[in-house]
């Protein structure tokens, strides 16, 4: 199915991101954890779509990402890659499954990539797993970066503020865009970091970066729940709402109820 605003119907590819860098053409990213949605967002015409770790919230009911499993993780990509024809689909390696060592992360994502089908995988980190990073692009598997608020390290952070406002931190975000782009990640997701940092590290990385919470850059990712209003409790700065399904689907549900007690569901026209 043609989607909105599709210059090209073939399906993308980490090449094609590296493209429409060059090219001055944003990327468009989403999150979808399930086959329904994930034809939905494909088919809208988003060019990335994130199985993100945020399942564990979303779909879980998690506090954090930290507790789910490479199970979890493979049977959300599976669903969503049966869905998609056209986005490219990353899957995020869950907490645990790369930070031990090398050969366990290796290990760990040739499963996921065999198992789930998806196009690629993000790891969070810089410097401190750049040996895992290089490992698993050596063995064939596409990787995307994330740096700045990686919610995989929140117990370390003790909070969700915004990240690298210091100049410590900052100058050491901009080592690790640049180490992840020489190993060869085609691409590198930077949230909730000042959008002054996030332009810097667009011009001086060619890898093309992903924004969440950090201004303007090569492209943008939300999470699916948050833009389409399902989510009322998480209401950033950064987030763009548009739509309102939480209300739309309460009145749904809500007069689909009545109309049970009423006896107005089925009527004669709705039965065999």
């Amino acid at each position: 199915m043609a989607g909105y605003l599709v210059e090209d119907a073939r399906k993308v590819t980490t090449h094609r991101l590296t493209e429409m860098k060059q090219q001055g053409k944003k990327i468009a990213m989403l999150t979808a954890y399930d086959y329904t949605m994930a034809q939905i967002v494909d088919g809208a015409g988003v060019d990335v779509i994130l199985v993100g770790d945020s399942a564990s919230n979303v779909m879980a009911g998690n506090l954090t990402t930290l507790p789910i499993t490479i199970e979890q993780m493979i049977y959300h990509a599976k669903s969503v890659v049966r869905g998609v024809k056209r986005a490219l689909v990353v899957c995020d390696m869950p907490f645990g499954t790369y930070q031990v060592n090398k050969t366990e992360g290796v290990e760990n994502a040739v499963r996921i990539m065999k198992e789930a089908h998806c196009d690629a995988l993000k790891l969070e980190g810089g410097e401190e797993i750049i040996e895992t990073v290089r490992a698993i692009l050596a063995a064939g598997i596409p990787v995307c970066g994330h740096l700045g608020l990686t919610p995989q390290s929140i117990n370390k952070f003790g909070t969700y503020a915004v990240r690298a406002r210091e100049e410590a931190e900052a100058e050491k975000l901009v080592r690790d865009a640049k180490l992840l782009s020489e190993a060869g990640c085609f691409a590198i997701v930077l949230e909730k970091i000042p959008a002054a940092l996030t332009e810097k590290v667009c011009r001086e990385v060619s890898t093309p970066i992903i924004g969440i919470g950090g201004g303007p850059a090569d492209g943008q990712v939300l999470v699916l729940h948050d833009m389409l209003g399902m989510n009322k409790d998480f209401s950033p700065k950064f987030l763009r709402r548009y739509a309102d399904l939480h209300t739309v689907m309460t009145d749904a549900i809500g007069q689909y109820v009545a109309d049970v007690k009423s006896c107005d569901f089925p009527n004669e026209e709705e039965k065999y």
